[in-house]
């Protein structure tokens, strides 16, 4: 009995000293772990603040895609000064800041760490009509504004002074709108495809009465009713109408009725009769 109990307290003592080890090993790991993920840490922390990870100046951002606007006008809608750290940057918060300016309908930033620099890629609103702002009381409530703007291929409206602030030698489209409202808005990609193709030229289309949509053209204006789908076909017939100062003289035409495609007319002036 006494040397079971001798040989088992011995146990226990080895026991004691292997746990007492092991924690001992458990806290130097524990130790050298802290110490690897500060010193990781600090490295990162050190790099981050040298200047051969900082945007110093505009020569190390490329953009792309730009035609209207120069690199600098794109610079400018950023929300930054130099220096910025490569690694604070937010390529999704720069690209929020293109796209909610007007002139940039889509952006991309991509950061480059070797050597450090950063790619704008953008797609920009090209204007190709100019709005002019509603003059009746009845209708100004549905304008997108009741400034001159202009707008996109799209139906997207811009602020003129942004755009031309940005590119003081922007050449304005030629093509005026009277009347955009927002009713309208979700046609106008059609319109202006449809317009652009014609072989008349169109210089103006006045929208401010729903019923009637009247264009300004070489042949004079045109009064085509209401807008719908038919509005390409009446483009249609008043290109085939081309030769139409030929036969009447220019003078005496006081609007081409395109109401109905299938009865086109042409409304003269009312010569004012002499009384003797």
């Amino acid at each position: 009995m006494t040397s079971i109990t001798s040989v088992s307290l011995e146990e226990l003592k080895q026991r004691r000293q292997k746990l007492r080890r092991r924690r001992q090993l458990q806290s130097v790991k524990g130790l050298w772990r802290f110490i690897f993920v500060a010193g990781i840490a600090g490295s990162l922390t050190w790099l981050v603040a040298q200047p051969n990870w900082l945007i110093q100046k505009s020569s190390q951002i490329e953009v792309e895609g730009n035609q209207i606007l120069s690199k600098e006008a794109i610079l400018s809608l950023l929300p930054w000064s130099y220096p910025q750290s490569l690694f604070q940057l937010e390529p999704q918060r720069l690209v929020k800041h293109l796209e909610s300016s007007g002139t940039i309908a889509k952006a991309k930033v991509t950061r480059q760490l070797l050597p450090p620099s950063l790619t704008i890629e953008v797609q920009e609103r090209k204007p190709v009509a100019l709005a002019l702002p509603m003059t009746s009381s009845v209708n100004r409530a549905n304008a997108l504004t009741l400034e001159v703007g202009l707008i996109d291929a799209q139906g997207v409206w811009i602020s003129q002074q942004t755009y031309t602030k940005l590119n003081q030698e922007l050449k304005l489209p030629t093509l005026k709108v009277i009347g955009f409202t927002k009713q309208y808005q979700p046609h106008w990609s059609e319109i202006y495809q449809a317009l652009s193709t014609t072989k008349i030229q169109v210089f103006e289309l006045d929208w401010r009465d729903p019923a009637n949509m009247i264009l300004k053209t070489e042949l004079g204006n045109v009064h085509l009713g209401s807008y719908n789908s038919q509005f390409r076909d009446k483009l249609v017939v008043l290109a085939r109408m081309k030769n139409l100062p030929h036969q009447v003289q220019f003078s005496q035409i006081d609007y081409i009725d395109l109401k109905k495609t299938t009865a086109p007319t042409v409304q003269l002036k009312q010569i004012p009769t002499s009384h003797s």
